[in-house]
């Protein structure tokens, strides 16, 4: 099958298309890629019957002994609710939500998945129909675009109120004024929300359009043509060059390498950017030219399409918090709203046609539910994100969603990836230790002063032709220890660490030479500025790099011999006898090579120290020093040899030989043969190595911390590697104890070891991917419950799926806001899952980027985007959306008072333009300019984090501070209204304008009060709106009476310019608002807010 074919090239290869375009993609290093299949991560199958076993989430019950967990008191369970009890208790909403799934699923039924037979070169010989090979992040079509926006609004509580609202208006006999007094803003909110759709739609069109069309060769009969990637079919055949992504599921065929191996990396997989080598399917590689794939008339049958880490499909659509949270808040005003008319109606002594008059009095009384207050609030929102992305402190930093950036400012849990996202992924040589000596960046010249005149002597007794050199050399093994040198145990470490590893030198084409002159070794340039390491770790190229800076340079290896280079320039040939490659069961690797000069046999080896310290020969201070260097976040490795005799050679050769060979046991009893030899071995030195950080990562950390924000750590990496990681970058502070999660496999061992860690306090939790899983299928709740109280998490070896898995679990447990951030296409699933997710523009590709909403370039300007913008953007979005529910409160009760003075009748206050411009023109751009208002300055924001943690509280916007502006909306309301008809009296006639004009200045003046920071453009707001108003007053005469239907009055210029007027109005205006500014300032001096400190 074809997922049992190893995929492996090395400079350009051709390869068959075998699926279609996955979201993930591979690179190649050089000469060409292949495609690494992962099969998906399978679940262990427990046996069904075993006894449950509760874990004790309380300290009863641990004075049981650990392993009897069998006596540890069950939980209770719950009884299961049956018949009418169930239905009303939820049983009806769960009935609905099968039905519906069953509709789904009978409407949109999967095509059923067979193993398929896929022909080379010959697309059309295809027995079925496959889906393009495009990339489609797009939500809508050209048909689902108008009804997929409408639903995504109207499916909102409070556009659906305000369409039925206005088709009310249809109705003669509930139609209280003009239509576009109801038509007109709910079109202007629809338009807005349709342009901004189309806006994203077509930028995520253009992006897909982007990734679609770029260029691979095809190979062809006639030769090779360009094609997009789009346009790639299954069977095809495809010419892969260096650095160039694989744009499908692909079989390796062949490549230009003569050996067919090729180096391939797997950063869209699993985050490693460490190249793999492969090797080409072996009867294509074989053929003498390309075009032979054609004559062979071959074929791939590969079984059914399985669900692996590669795959993710569909869009995501976030709804942020805020809306959710305004969205109650409207129904709850729609409940005032219902009780107020029942009471008017109530109080008319249902007179007449009741019902008739209680709708009246709901549309009368519907601008409680102000239906500007979701274009304003998207408005605001995209002035957010273009406030992030002109923000030169955060250059390059794209928002894609714009519905969500308040989200930043709630934020609880940052769930990050650790290749690519808080490391650079490079390594880096930092310190030798060689027990009594050690070695660091600034002492590297020392070391190779020690090389230089350590193989100075050599080539000088060589050349002064000791025949007796060689022996001598292998009778020391016999001989007595004597104490050597620090040169020559400089010496002997560092040739250890140029020998032992599994790094290929690599040589790049010559300028100007195509892949079309395949196995021409002539043409490669050796010279040492175009050599270049491959391996499977970044830490042995790291070690070789280190070895070459010091003077010993590896210049050629290949299966069965390797050549390095000295100070000198001469080259020194070893013969690879025997390769023991590093497992994570083992912790080590091994290598035995022949010195061809001296033929001194030696057995290297390098490993962990765990692996390795039972292995070495005793000593005081390898495990002092592993600890030292661990707490610097270096990773370590412990370097040993043992010199063996020709006699101990062939007698190891001939054990292993016959392990191999072994029919029963052979794994048990080929380590059972290598470990015979790791006995005793002299301890040469320890290493560290340093993964680099990205810029500013610890201290980008200490200030999530400290802002309240919880932060887990998911990798695909090893343990070790991210616990170093996590130290190093500060993720876990020194003083905190680390609690690593021991493997388990079954219910029993997931229940005692959860058990033992529920008995750590404030520590930080590792836990690797299979132990997680086992873990969440028996005891998914207790788990993280635990982990959300450790300070940080840990969590290696996760596959995508399992980080997707991991953000949603935090999601439902927890109810907290979450936020993944990561850079590669296997953090994409995470992204998605989380409420809100950021993607880093890095060396792992675009994918992560552009699925997620928030694209930066370095992680360190995810502080300024949440301390900074995301805090502005939820207190302004809270301030906005209150402010605008006061502005609908305030005018609803003055029509209450109106009403209730007309003998209850449902004649509206104020009729026509005045309540489109009253929502509009007169009030829109104070109100508006809200989101301009800062409580502290950015700088303050970034140094004292402190203030992020109140936003996780909701208390900018929750149920007591919109109770608040409800009192508030209540109090100036009636004192308008009732301050109109006392004052004006005797012009009762005019007492429309009066209290307009009142509510016009009190909304200004209200604007003025909530403003904490002045920005030149909210005074210019001011003034324009009050300019309007007065400039109307010119031309609307014919709206200022009290209701046409009543009175039919018009407006008198020569009242409103007396005195008199003038005083009245601003009498009342003072009342309604001077009592607000007293009791914000008396607030501010006995109970000041946590900014105000600094802003002062």
């Amino acid at each position: 099958m074809a997922d049992q074919i190893p995929l492996y090239p090395v400079r350009s290869a051709a390869a068959a298309s075998a699926s279609h375009r996955r979201a993930a993609y591979y690179s190649a290093t050089g000469p060409g890629p292949g495609a690494d299949r992962r099969g998906r991560y399978q679940l262990e199958d427990e046996s069904a019957h075993l006894d449950e076993m509760p874990l004790m989430m309380s300290e009863e019950g641990f004075e049981n002994d650990e392993s009897d967990y069998h006596t540890l008191p069950r939980a209770r369970i719950t009884r299961r609710k049956r018949g009418l009890e169930w239905f009303v208790c939820g049983g009806w909403k769960f009935l609905c939500t099968s039905c519906c799934d069953w509709l789904i699923n009978v409407c949109q039924r999967k095509k059923e998945l067979k193993a398929r037979t896929v022909w080379l070169g010959c697309p059309e010989k295809c027995e079925e129909k496959h889906p393009r090979n495009s990339i489609k992040n797009q939500k809508y079509n050209v048909f689902t675009f108008i009804p997929g926006v409408l639903y995504e609004q109207f499916k909102f509580f409070l556009n659906l109120y305000f369409l039925v609202v206005s088709c009310s208006q249809f109705v003669p006999a509930l139609k209280i004024g003009y239509l576009y007094t109801y038509w007109a803003p709910l079109g202007f909110v629809l338009a807005v929300t349709i342009a901004r759709e189309a806006i994203d739609e077509f930028r995520r069109f253009q992006r897909d359009k982007e990734m679609n069309s770029q260029l691979y060769s095809k190979l062809t009969v006639r030769g090779k043509v360009q094609v997009q990637s789009s346009d790639i079919q299954v069977g095809d055949l495809i010419i892969v060059e260096k650095n160039q992504r694989i744009p499908s599921d692909m079989v390796f065929l062949r490549t230009s390498e003569k050996a067919g191996s090729c180096f391939i990396r797997t950063d869209q997989l699993d985050g490693e950017t460490d190249w793999k080598l492969k090797v080409a399917v072996s009867c294509t590689q074989r053929l003498p030219a390309l075009g032979d794939l054609f004559s062979i008339s071959a074929y791939v049958y590969a079984q059914k399409p399985q669900l692996d880490i590669h795959s993710f499909e569909g869009t995501f659509t976030r709804v942020g918090l805020l809306d959710l949270e305004l969205n109650q808040l409207t129904k709850a005003l729609f409940l005032a709203l219902v009780v107020l008319s029942v009471v008017m109606v109530t109080l008319q002594g249902f007179a007449g046609p009741w019902y008739r008059n209680l709708f009246r009095f709901l549309l009368l009384f519907s601008y409680i539910i102000p239906i500007s207050l979701r274009v304003n609030l998207d408005m605001g929102k995209a002035a957010y994100g273009w406030m992030i992305m002109k923000d030169e402190n955060i250059p390059g930093t794209v928002v894609r969603t714009s519905t969500i950036p308040e989200e930043l400012g709630r934020l609880v849990y940052l769930l990050t990836d650790k290749t690519g996202t808080l490391t650079q992924n490079e390594m880096v040589f930092k310190r030798l230790h060689l027990g009594t000596v050690s070695y660091g960046t600034d002492t590297m010249d020392e070391i190779q002063s020690h090389i230089l005149n350590s193989y100075l002597q050599v080539h000088s007794q060589a050349s002064g032709h000791n025949p007796s050199s060689a022996p001598l050399r292998r009778s020391q093994s016999s001989t007595p220890k004597v104490k050597k040198s620090v040169s020559s145990r400089i010496h002997e470490a560092v040739k250890a660490i140029a020998l032992c590893h599994n790094v290929t030198p690599v040589y790049e084409a010559r300028a100007g030479v195509t892949g079309e002159t395949e196995f021409a070794e002539a043409d490669q340039d050796f010279s040492d500025e175009n050599r270049t390491y491959q391996a499977s770790s970044p830490d042995e190229v790291a070690l070789v790099r280190w070895t070459e800076s010091v003077g010993l340079t590896l210049v050629s290896r290949d299966l069965a011999s390797m050549q390095l280079k000295t100070p000198n320039g001469q080259v020194l040939n070893y013969c690879i006898l025997q390769m023991f490659p590093f497992t994570s069961e083992s912790k080590r690797m091994g290598i035995i090579v022949r010195d061809e000069s001296t033929a001194e046999i030696t057995f290297y080896m390098k490993g962990a120290d765990v692996a390795m310290s039972t292995i070495v020969q005793y000593n005081d201070w390898l495990e002092e020093e592993c600890g030292n260097m661990a707490r610097e976040g270096l990773r370590t490795l412990v370097v040993a040899k043992r010199t063996l005799t020709e006699e101990q050679y062939q007698d190891f050769e001939s054990r292993y030989s016959q392990a191999k060979l072994s029919i029963h046991d052979r794994t048990l009893k080929v380590a059972a043969v290598v470990e015979s030899l790791e006995r005793e071995m002299e301890l040469l030195c320890l290493t560290g190595v340093e993964d680099q950080l990205q810029a500013d990562v610890r201290p980008t950390l200490e200030m999530l911390r400290n802002a309240g924000i919880k932060i887990w750590m998911l990798t695909g990496d090893k343990l070790e590697t991210a616990t170093c990681i996590a130290k190093s970058s500060h993720l876990v502070s020194r003083t905190q104890d680390i609690h690593v999660f021991r493997p388990v496999t079954n219910r029993g061992e997931a229940h005692l070891e959860l058990n033992a860690f529920r008995r750590k306090h404030d520590c930080a939790l590792v836990i690797s991917g299979d132990s997680l899983e086992v873990c969440l299928r028996y005891y998914e709740h207790e788990l993280v419950e635990l982990a959300c109280q450790c300070p940080a998490v840990v969590c290696c070896r996760c596959s995508p799926t399992q980080k997707a898995h991991i953000v949603t679990l935090l999601r439902q447990h927890t109810r907290k806001r979450t936020c993944a951030i990561g850079d590669g296409g296997n953090d994409v699933s995470m992204i998605q899952a989380a409420d809100c997710g950021i993607g880093i523009e890095g060396k792992e590709g675009k994918q992560a980027s552009l699925a997620a909403d928030f694209s930066i370039t370095q992680f360190r300007h995810i502080g300024r985007l949440l301390m900074v913008h995301g805090r502005n953007s939820y207190k302004r979005s809270a301030a906005l959306g209150q402010f605008v529910m006061h502005r609908g409160l305030i005018i609803s009760t003055m029509q209450a008072v109106f009403s209730s003075v007309f003998y209850f009748a449902s004649v509206p206050l104020y009729q026509g333009f005045l309540m489109v411009g009253y929502a509009t023109i007169y009030t829109m751009f104070p109100v508006f300019s809200l989101v301009l208002d800062q409580d502290v300055k950015p700088e303050m924001a970034i140094l004292y984090p402190e203030l992020y943690k109140d936003l996780t509280k909701g208390r900018s916007l929750s149920f007591k501070t919109f109770l608040i502006w409800v009192l508030i909306s209540i109090y100036q309301g009636g004192i308008l209204m009732y301050g109109a008809l006392v004052l004006f009296e005797a012009e009762f006639v005019h007492v429309v304008a009066i209290s307009f004009t009142a509510l016009i200045l009190t909304e200004l003046l209200m604007v003025a009060l909530t403003i904490r920071t002045w920005h030149w453009l909210m005074v210019v707001a001011e003034f324009l709106s009050l300019g309007c108003y007065v400039a109307s007053l010119a031309f609307l005469n014919e709206y200022f009476g009290i209701g046409r239907v009543s009175f039919g009055a018009f407006l008198d210029v020569a009242f409103i310019t007396t005195v008199t007027f003038l005083w009245k109005v601003s009498a009342i205006t003072v009342v309604s608002c001077l009592p607000l500014y007293v009791l914000k300032y008396l607030k501010r001096k006995l109970s000041p807010p946590s900014y105000s400190k600094l802003s002062s």
